[in-house]
């Protein structure tokens, strides 16, 4: 069950490789992603249940070795990320709207890029990543990496977040329920990377995150 649901995961990574393949194909010059550029790396954003527990089920296939240097910059990440949350709970705990703004200005280093700009994972990698630099509807609204150059006031094809968010809470409730968690609804909580690859995976499927993002 669990190998279905992870097979079904993966149909949602190839869309995601699909459409951006297919912007950077029709918009070569807008979308400005390259090997090197490492701008989404550092982004801030939250993994469903599903997407922790497939991460960790991979990442537990990369070699002793390499696992503990990934271990050490998560450990990294978890301390600047309590730090940047204590910072904004102590400096916007009563403005919602501005939380979601710093959050989305913050940069954290991603416990899986390694010090030559790779992703140790990269064949593995969430969804957020496969699309980050083409553009994107969520709630309503568009959005793409700010290195991008499309034209102000044109419109363009959009990959719609609010769709893969949907599906992805679905999955996230078949992983729980397999997990044996009554409070299906946890499915909505949102789990930092270094918080996902730290974890053991049997505690993902129970839906015991650790720190969540909200």
């Amino acid at each position: 069950m669990l190998d279905e649901l992870f097979a079904r995961y993966e149909q949602l990574g190839l869309a995601g490789d699909l459409a951006f393949e297919r912007m950077q194909h029709e918009y070569t010059d807008a979308v400005q992603c390259k090997r090197g550029c490492t701008d989404c790396c550092h982004a801030l954003f939250g993994l469903f249940p599903i997407e922790a527990a497939f991460l960790r089920d991979r990442f537990a296939k990369l070699d002793p070795a390499l696992q503990q240097e990934v271990l050490k910059r998560a450990d990294q990440a978890e301390e600047q990320l309590t730090k940047f949350q204590a910072m904004m709970n102590e400096a916007h705990a009563d403005d919602p709207g501005m939380q979601a703004y710093a959050m989305a200005r913050e940069r954290i280093r991603c416990p899986l890029l390694n010090d030559q700009g790779d992703c140790d994972l990269y064949a593995h990698r969430p969804v957020t990543c496969r699309i980050y630099g083409i553009p994107t509807t969520v709630q309503g609204a568009g959005r793409t990496c700010w290195k991008a150059v499309f034209e102000a006031g044109k419109s363009y094809p959009a990959f719609n977040v609010d769709r893969l968010h949907r599906e992805l809470y679905q999955m996230s409730r078949s992983v729980l329920e397999l997990g044996g968690q009554p409070d299906l609804d946890r499915a909505a909580l949102l789990v930092h990377m270094s918080a996902a690859l730290k974890a053991p995976l049997e505690n993902l499927l129970r839906g015991e995150f650790g720190p969540e993002t909200k």
